[in-house]
């Protein structure tokens, strides 16, 4: 058997960004109607109930996606999810009144949380470990991309109403559950040996659940950013929505190359973690900028807002591969789903709740506590538990991948993430 990659994984790479593209232009996009929304009479904070419902959905049903990945595999599981949200949202244009479009986007949210379980999965099976952070890097440069995607087009297509930006969205779907079908397949998993005992839970040690709560930390400067840029721009400087989603837009595509970044950086250091809390030093400093500039009415702080588009969603690719390598291609999916809930779960509760604080205090002394949450998260997250393991785990690290350049078996930790209860 030949140890040289498949060079099939790069498409399937490149179409499981098409397909997480598509789920996060609906699932973090969305606030691009916010604009719309207030022109027909909502409030900013039943507006921002709204954009939370998708995410809302998505919580209920991200592990039950990563257990059917783990089970049925991530074709199945994408396409299924993708096809169906993509109905929904079709659906979705014919309903009147508030609350049924809630129910709408949220049941087409919980549909679309497939492609943040079954996605990742694929990268752990097709990349071997020096790879795998640039490869997840690209994927999670899906959540920059599809916001920009919205950023450029709801705006625009929102000016007649909610049902041309509905199509929109339920097309994009469509067209990514068929790429799917067509192109993906899922990765060859290594049989078990005869005799081999069941992988054993990896949350019996603390080191993924400080790196769910890092993330999820973090998600809370991440979307007070993509919801409230955009407002931000409209109210306080004055711009109009139109001119102001191109320039967030531009930010989005500028933060999906920092997700590529983060990842090859990763690769080349040995580290997930280390970047990782870099980055999130580096997101409360530049919140705190933004909170003093916003104080005192300066020009930069449309700057500096761009800077923390770009850096705050920088981190998640690290998260995403960390929470993979150390779970193992058994416990893959489901960790990726828990991972995703604890993030959507503050997600959900960023738009509202922000809405609230904006309205009391302004944005200067909102932006100012965002900028707790990624400092907090700095000290959660497990950079001293993953240099342990990483020495522990050296020897190792050659045999990490098969044939098609798949991660470790099921059960089998990874070099870089050695799971210290086998010495235990």
């Amino acid at each position: 058997m030949s140890n040289e990659p498949d060079p099939r994984r790069w498409l399937i790479l490149l179409t499981g960004l098409l397909a997480m593209t598509a789920g996060c232009t609906f699932q973090y996009g969305i606030a691009y109607l916010i604009p719309a929304l207030r022109q027909e009479g909502l409030s900013l904070e039943l507006a921002s109930v709204l954009v939370a419902c998708p995410t809302a959905g998505l919580l209920l049903t991200l592990i039950g996606w990563g257990a059917a990945a783990d089970r049925w595999g991530e074709r199945v599981v994408l396409s299924a999810g993708l096809g169906l949200s993509g109905l929904v949202l079709l659906g979705a244009r014919q309903v009147h009144g508030v609350p049924a479009l809630g129910v709408c986007l949220a049941v087409a949210g919980a549909a679309g949380g497939s492609v943040f379980a079954a996605s990742g999965r694929l990268i752990l099976g097709w990349f071997a470990r020096r790879e795998r952070g640039l490869a997840m890097g690209i994927r999670q440069g899906a959540q920059p991309l599809g916001v920009a995607i919205a950023a450029v087009t709801l705006p625009t297509l929102g000016v007649g109403g909610r049902s041309a930006p509905l199509l929109f969205l339920a097309v994009f779907s469509l067209v990514a559950a068929a790429a799917v079908v067509l192109i993906v397949r899922d990765p060859p998993r290594p049989a078990a040996a005869p005799g081999q005992p069941r992988a054993r839970s990896p949350y019996r040690q603390p080191v993924l659940w400080r790196i769910h709560g890092a993330s999820a930390l973090l998600v809370v400067s991440q979307f007070t950013v993509a919801t409230f840029a955009l407002v931000f721009l409209v109210d306080a400087r004055h711009w109009d929505a139109a001119t102001a989603g191109r320039l967030l837009a531009v930010a989005q595509a500028c933060g999906a190359g920092a997700r590529l970044g983060a990842g090859y950086w990763s690769d080349r250091t040995g580290s997930r973690l280390r970047p990782m809390r870099v980055l999130a030093v580096t997101t409360g400093v530049a919140l705190l900028a933004l909170a003093a500039a916003a104080v005192i009415r300066s020009p930069a702080a449309v700057v500096i807002l761009l800077v923390c588009g770009v850096v705050a969603v920088s981190t998640n690719g690290l998260a995403a591969t960390a929470i993979a390598e150390y779970a193992g291609s058994a416990w893959a999916g489901r960790a990726l789903g828990i991972q995703n809930t604890g993030q959507n779960a503050l997600a959900a509760a960023t738009p509202p709740v922000l809405a609230l604080a904006i309205g009391s205090i302004g944005f200067g002394a909102s932006f100012a506590l965002v900028a707790l949450f990624p400092l907090a998260a700095a000290l959660v997250v497990p950079v001293a538990a993953e240099a342990a393991s990483g020495a522990s785990g050296a020897s190792g690290a050659s045999g990490a991948s098969g044939a098609s350049g798949a991660g470790p078996a099921a059960g089998q930790v990874p070099p870089l993430m050695i799971d210290k209860r086998r010495h235990s």
